[in-house]
């Protein structure tokens, strides 16, 4: 009975250590001196990126099996490629993956909110990802490092509303 429980025991800690980490998780906010409906429309359709976000040169629509997806060109001249997963206008909110390029993640989800009343708005960026190339915190940094540029660039843009 002994060698069976420590048998037992030994094959879950294996399988706890085979198991693949939790994705990393980042998120960061912003409070924006304007109404929400202004912010969201700012943030715009999909690839209104390039008008808020200092790190997009260029977006390009386009479609893959039916959903809308985007290159976003860098200022180094990478390439991003995103699949918008959902939208809801009413709530002010859409997620979207990465499909492929340069960061240092995988398997890469991010949703982009606007909340809030009157003359202030909250916008929340969070993503999940599992780091590919780099550690968990290198991963976390860039893609902390890409938020934060695109709410502060938000934000100082919506000082003139």
């Amino acid at each position: 009975m002994a060698t069976a429980s420590k048998t037992a025991t030994l094959a879950a800690a294996g399988s706890i250590l085979a198991s693949p980490a939790l994705a990393a998780e980042v998120s960061k906010s912003i409070e924006i001196a304007a109404t929400p409906a202004a912010v969201w429309q700012m943030i715009g359709s999909f690839c209104e990126i390039q008008n808020w976000h200092p790190a997009v040169k260029t977006c390009e629509p386009g479609s893959k099996d039916g959903k809308k997806i985007r290159t976003l060109t860098l200022p180094d001249g990478g390439k991003l490629v995103e699949e918008e997963v959902s939208r809801d206008d009413d709530k002010m909110r859409y997620t979207y993956k990465i499909l492929e390029g340069p960061l240092p993640v995988d398997n890469y989800q991010s949703t982009i909110s606007v909340s809030g009343s009157g003359d202030m708005a909250t916008v929340d960026w969070s993503g999940r990802f599992d780091p590919k190339g780099a550690s968990e915190e290198k991963a976390s940094e860039v893609v902390e490092g890409i938020y934060e540029a695109g709410l502060n660039s938000l934000k100082d843009k919506a000082g003139g509303m």
